[in-house]
């Protein structure tokens, strides 16, 4: 199995979230199936289909995170050292160069990334095309509109 690459941050969140799901979701659902059980046929009861569909998905979840966490090589950007190079973890200031615009994004795991508070994708297009570079590198992205340019800034290890 591959190396699931995560944030020290992205790998707390996932814990998080599978503390949640076998702390209160899973024994909600069992009580729901429960009710569901006692209240007689299960043949036309929609409230057992929806509890099991339900316990379904919790379960699968579940899988899914200790599978990641197992699998996961967690990246602290603080202890990274990698001489102003862009790397996984590595938070860039960029510059695009047809509007002046610039932006900040941290490079993080799969399951990390949100645009809104500026987390990319390791696999993202920009990502891809920032990986390796250094500050005062420009960097083409293929975008859907047409090839952008930004110039890395800053890169920093936080």
């Amino acid at each position: 199995m591959s190396t699931v690459p995560l944030t020290k941050q992205g790998a707390e969140q996932l814990k998080l979230e599978l503390h949640r799901l076998k702390t209160v979701e899973r024994p909600a659902v069992i009580n729901a199936i429960a009710e569901a059980r006692a209240q007689g046929d299960l043949s036309e009861n929609a409230e057992y289909d929806a509890a099991k569909e339900k316990q379904s998905f919790i379960e699968g979840r579940i899988m899914e995170i200790e599978s990641k966490l197992s699998a996961a090589q967690i990246i602290d950007p603080a202890q990274l050292d990698a001489d102003g190079r862009v790397v996984f973890a590595a938070t860039v200031e960029l510059e695009d160069l047809q509007d002046g615009k610039t932006v900040e994004y941290q490079i993080v795991g799969d399951d990390e990334a949100d645009l809104d508070t500026g987390k990319i994708s390791v696999s993202s297009p920009i990502a891809r095309a920032l990986i390796g570079k250094y500050a005062g590198d420009v960097a083409e992205v293929q975008a859907p509109s047409g090839v952008r340019e930004y110039e890395i800034i800053d890169v920093r290890y936080v």
